[in-house]
């Protein structure tokens, strides 16, 4: 990724394999280590961080764009994207503050270039995306399937695994 100052690495799977659920456990672990982490989620629903009836719902809606939200403990800008399109991964990154970071962490994009873990739960009968995506680094699932020794197996029930996993074999690689 063009826009990428520091390492970035997705987890690439389904809806529903239980991306931000994994996401939530690893997070902290990797910051025990002192790692300073953002994320950058990818949506494939028109949603909405402001509410009817508040002050900056009403200032988008009469047509600023972006609109920025800030207090004391977080800042957002909501930006509308016209014409609707696909977003891009590096053309996010463009807008991502990452002076301060260690790591990007990405759910989704799972079409774009860059390295991923993939889940894997074959319970959901989805096909696995390895063979088609040469950037998947390896597969986190919880039944044994079979995959190339090229890739890592992970248990995708053991969030310390794969935390350990990051940083000791993708983040020592960069």
């Amino acid at each position: 990724m063009q826009n990428a100052h520091v390492p970035i690495l997705g987890f690439a799977a389904f809806s529903g394999t239980g991306k931000t659920t994994l996401l939530t456990q690893i997070i902290p672990i990797l910051k025990q280590y002192g790692l300073r982490i953002g994320l950058i989620k990818h949506s494939h629903h028109s949603f909405q961080i402001d509410q009817p009836g508040k002050d900056s719902f009403r200032l988008r809606e009469a047509g600023a764009s972006p609109v920025m939200l800030v207090s004391t403990h977080r800042r957002a800008m909501i930006t509308e994207i016209t014409p609707e399109q696909e977003p891009r991964l590096d053309d996010q990154l463009k807008l991502f503050d990452q002076s301060a970071l260690d790591l990007i962490l990405v759910e989704g994009f799972k079409a774009e270039q860059f390295p991923k873990i993939e889940l894997h739960r074959p319970s959901l009968n989805k096909s696995l995306l390895y063979p088609n995506d040469p950037n998947i680094i390896a597969i986190a699932t919880d039944e044994a399937v079979e995959i190339p020794n090229t890739l890592t197996w992970l248990d995708i029930n053991q969030p310390e695994m794969i935390a350990d996993f990051i940083l000791q074999q993708f983040m020592r690689h960069l």
